[in-house]
């Protein structure tokens, strides 16, 4: 069994995370790319003591660059969006 910590390598906040978080209380993260939704829900419920209803994953292949020095290929990632049961919600990402 994989460290939680490893699992969720960090939370994405920008736009369009911060729309679905309010209307459909989805939380979306960076994970390890070899996590599987099981392990991404056991990690989000102990890390954020929560209770989790729905897990879906998307592999982002990273993008191929260009500059001076040749080509070259930012690293592939794999988010998770998490959906949180009812009344329940992460204080992490609730502004302050």
């Amino acid at each position: 069994m994989k460290d939680n910590k490893k699992i969720i390598i960090n939370p994405i906040i920008t736009e369009k995370a911060a729309y679905t978080k309010s209307a459909v209380r989805t939380y979306v993260f960076e994970v390890a790319l070899d996590a599987n939704k099981v392990e991404i829900k056991h990690a989000v419920e102990k890390l954020f003591n929560v209770k989790v209803s729905d897990v879906r994953t998307l592999n982002v292949l990273g993008k191929v660059k260009r500059s001076k020095f040749g080509l070259g290929k930012r690293k592939d990632t794999k988010k998770a969006y998490v959906t949180l049961k009812e009344n329940q919600r992460i204080e992490l990402f609730e502004g302050a």
